[in-house]
């Protein structure tokens, strides 16, 4: 237990309204907003990088601006459907094999990254093949512009005061509504930094001024290394979900057991991506 000259040293959260907006009988979220503008932002990044076709193999973007407007919906259902079953299956077992019909009930809460992932990953290859497209070039387009909506999403679960973090005596520790009394890391937002700024700012770089997009598979492989390595490093501060705690030894969390694969596969997308670099340059 912490001192109480701690708990009173802990920084006031700041206590928002989850609900952004009310219209009459309706009301509009903040978690919902952020999906949006992580949609919309990230359809308008995307855009961009089309339009620069020096960024791509051969200067040939993988596919037209107007196509990418029909991933879209595409991208929207991957993320829902995926999202949706990913945290039924990895993080409600019980109660999805109670009653399977739980999964249509979103409104409830409990969406899962790395079910969101495998969804998009789904809808990648199913869109690429019915167009023609590059699917490892998709997924660099679309893994360059994903932090976004990941920075969004992080900032709502700070909004609306959900997965915080462990206890901590740290100067920003926050007392959490529904939390306890005892100041914890505020773990969403180093998860906004880490998973969203971060990584959007790395893959900037590497995208507009080495020739990431030029070597396909590259881009999406270090996206998925960045991610899976911020997650792992952010669940050491964040609290395990009550209906799992801890998996082994008091600090292996589900979290990370899910993103250690994320992190090898991602590897190999790097080494695999630079063995069809080479096959494509031998003569």
């Amino acid at each position: 237990m912490l001192p109480d000259h701690i708990k009173l040293a802990a920084i006031p959260f700041p206590a928002i309204d989850p609900i952004a907006l009310r219209l009459g009988p309706l009301q509009i979220h903040w978690y919902g907003l952020a999906y949006v503008a992580g949609i919309l932002l990230g359809w308008l990044y995307a855009r961009w990088l089309l339009k620069k076709e020096r960024l791509w193999p051969a200067n040939q973007p993988p596919m037209a601006v107007a196509r990418l407007d029909d991933f879209v919906t595409w991208s929207v259902i991957g993320i829902v459907v995926g999202g949706r079953l990913g945290y039924m299956l990895f993080y409600a077992p019980g109660a999805f094999l109670a009653n399977p019909l739980t999964v249509f009930k979103i409104w409830d809460g409990g969406m899962s990254f790395h079910g969101g992932l495998i969804g998009m990953i789904v809808v990648m290859i199913i869109f690429s093949r019915r167009h023609g497209i590059r699917v490892w070039s998709l997924l660099d387009l679309i893994a360059t512009v994903a932090p976004i909506g990941l920075f969004f999403g992080r900032i709502a679960n700070f909004i609306n005061a959900e997965l915080w973090g462990r206890p901590s005596d740290v100067p920003w520790a926050m007392v959490f509504p529904g939390a306890g009394d005892m100041p914890r890391h505020p773990s969403q937002l180093y998860e906004a930094g880490l998973e969203g700024l971060v990584t959007l700012i790395v893959l900037f770089v590497i995208t507009q001024f080495f020739g990431a997009l030029k070597r396909p598979g590259l881009t999406g492989s270090l996206f998925i290394c960045l991610y899976a390595l911020s997650r792992i490093f952010v669940e050491f501060f964040r609290e395990p979900d009550p209906q799992l705690g801890y998996l082994f030894g008091g600090w292996l969390t589900m979290g990370m057991v899910l993103s250690l694969p994320m992190l090898a596969i991602g590897l190999w997308g790097i080494w695999y991506s630079g063995r069809m670099a080479k096959r494509n340059a031998a003569p």
